[in-house]
């Protein structure tokens, strides 16, 4: 089986690479399943209803969310809702959503996870505690597990991943917006990679405009960081080829798609 994870979708110009580029990697690579980070697509900040139906309309059959969840407030309207919609599963007891979702395909059934960090983020419930709670429910409905581990810190990320080795299927990383080139299998047969990258403006800075970014480094002063709306943009993704029968993982490779780096079918 093999498992598509598109990273941090970044406004419209990432919708636009998500559209245009996602039939064409489908094509090359046939997985079976395809999830989505959609936290930033609504401008950046969030996600719509519209959007997260987009998505589904794409290809997705899961969308997965991190720390920018709630900026669009739309998102109180639906998310109960929304039934491919996964939100990072250590947020209080009581937040709206759900932090895990089984997506079936034919008779198979995977599970895709949602989990934040806490290094120089949000202070939120413990991921590890949360992780090992949602993986032992998981593994009595099926072996395939995704985790898509949204944090700041490499380390933390790493230790998710030895963490849950030979429990899940894989452990990939968000909210960085920069790809990492440490994908591999761990001894016991999970996929790992520290970051997946965004999917968005290219000459940005984390997907946003660069004369606002250099500007709140200059002068530590507060300012509003906008998508821009134009130039060249950039899609980062992972494919992952899983046992579907004991879930465990066998190859894990890096998408990039960019000027530097265009898509040969």
């Amino acid at each position: 089986m093999k498992l598509l994870f598109v990273g941090d979708v970044v406004g419209s110009p990432g919708r636009d690479m998500v559209k245009e580029y996602l039939p064409k990697i489908k094509e090359k690579y046939r997985p079976q399943i395809t999830i989505i980070n959609g936290e930033n697509a609504a401008g950046g900040r969030g996600i719509t209803e519209k959007i997260y139906r987009q998505f589904l309309e794409a290809g997705a059959q899961a969308v997965t969310l991190g720390n920018h969840a709630w900026d669009n407030r739309e998102i109180f309207e639906f998310i109960e809702s929304a039934k491919n919609l996964v939100r990072p599963a250590n947020f209080p007891e009581g937040t709206p959503g759900a932090g895990i979702k089984y997506i079936k395909l034919n008779q198979f059934e995977i599970a895709v996870i949602n989990l934040q960090a806490r290094t120089f983020m949000p202070a939120l419930d413990c991921p590890f505690t949360k992780a090992e709670e949602l993986v032992e429910e998981a593994r009595k409905r099926t072996p395939i597990i995704f985790v898509d581990f949204h944090g700041e810190a490499t380390s933390e990320k790493q230790a998710m991943g030895w963490f849950l080795d030979g429990k899940v299927s894989a452990v990939v990383g968000t909210h960085t917006h920069v790809q990492t080139a440490d994908n591999r299998i761990l001894p016991k047969g999970t996929a790992y990679l520290s970051d997946v990258g965004m999917t968005g403006p290219y000459d940005g800075i984390l997907g946003m405009e660069r004369d606002a970014v250099i500007h709140r480094f200059l002068t530590s002063l507060p300012v509003r960081f906008e998508v821009p709306k134009e130039g060249r943009t950039i899609l980062s993704a992972v494919i992952i080829d899983v046992d579907e029968k004991t879930g465990k993982a066998n190859k894990i490779d890096r998408i990039l798609i960019n000027d530097d780096h265009p898509f040969f079918h």
